[in-house]
């Protein structure tokens, strides 16, 4: 049985899909700058950082909360790895 969870941000949403969204939002070097872990700054995958966040609660908590402050923003103001073109 499911049960909804309205004040819960993060429910169903897999700490995989968390981790590709602050990838599209802040690259490697972004996600390293904000939570200095080594699996972000040295050799960065997926699965590696995948392996440490499920094993670490510390910094799957932060990485949770890094989620949730970027989906709260409004969509102009979040990062961009491309800025806007101009329209000519």
């Amino acid at each position: 049985m499911t049960t909804s969870q309205p004040n819960n941000p993060t429910h169903g949403v897999t700490l995989a899909r968390m981790l590709e969204e602050l990838l599209e939002a802040y690259g490697w070097d972004g996600l390293a700058a904000r939570l200095d872990v080594r699996c972000f700054s040295h050799d960065p995958s997926i699965k590696s950082s995948l392996a440490f966040l499920r094993k670490t609660p510390w910094a799957r908590e932060r990485v949770e909360a890094m989620y949730v402050s970027l989906r709260k923003r409004p969509a102009d103001d979040r990062p961009r790895l491309f800025p806007k073109r101009n329209a000519e």
